[in-house]
């Protein structure tokens, strides 16, 4: 008789388990670099960098709470937080539909601008320096994939940003 769960075989556990590590220890190590150089933790970097993007330095707060990975309720919390220090602000727009945008502020842009080089000697300490080109791609490719399988909705838009980013560059 077969069993019905699909065991992992010994290099798909392999595989597994050194995930699981790598989730349990790099995000921890952004954050707390982040926290300790800017004060900021990675899910409200994350918000500024985000905001930064659009010319008008706003989005709508559902679609930030996508892209910054995070749920409306905890990107209200972050917010409220991120607001007292005078780094956005919240901007309600009526019209057909009523909604909330949050306004990335000068400070705010200041305060990412600020954090921003810390933040990329982290990710290529943690991890471009220790990838070749080929595996950056590699990277790039698992991440959208795993990505597009846990959440298609955050795929679509990381698809959509990126999209964007480059045809940005081009410009």
């Amino acid at each position: 008789m077969t069993s019905p769960t699909p065991w992992l075989d010994h290099e798909e556990r392999l595989a597994w388990m050194s995930l699981v590590a790598m989730l349990m220890s790099v995000p921890p190590a952004v954050d707390a670099q982040l926290k300790r150089d800017s004060g900021l933790n990675f899910f409200e970097y994350s918000m500024l960098s985000q905001l930064s993007s659009p010319p008008n330095r706003a989005l709508q707060m559902s679609q930030l709470a996508q892209l910054a990975g995070g749920t409306l309720s905890r990107l209200s919390h972050a917010a409220s937080r991120l607001e007292k220090q005078g780094l956005v602000r919240r901007r309600v727009i009526t019209g057909e539909s009523r909604c909330t945008e949050l306004v990335l502020t000068e400070e705010g842009m200041a305060a990412l601008v600020a954090a921003a080089p810390g933040h990329v000697r982290e990710a290529r300490r943690l991890v471009f320096d220790v990838l070749t080109r080929e595996q950056v791609a590699q990277l790039r490719e698992i991440a959208q994939a795993l990505t597009n399988a846990a959440s298609p909705e955050i795929g679509v838009a990381l698809q959509r940003a990126i999209m964007e980013g480059d045809a940005a560059e081009k410009c």
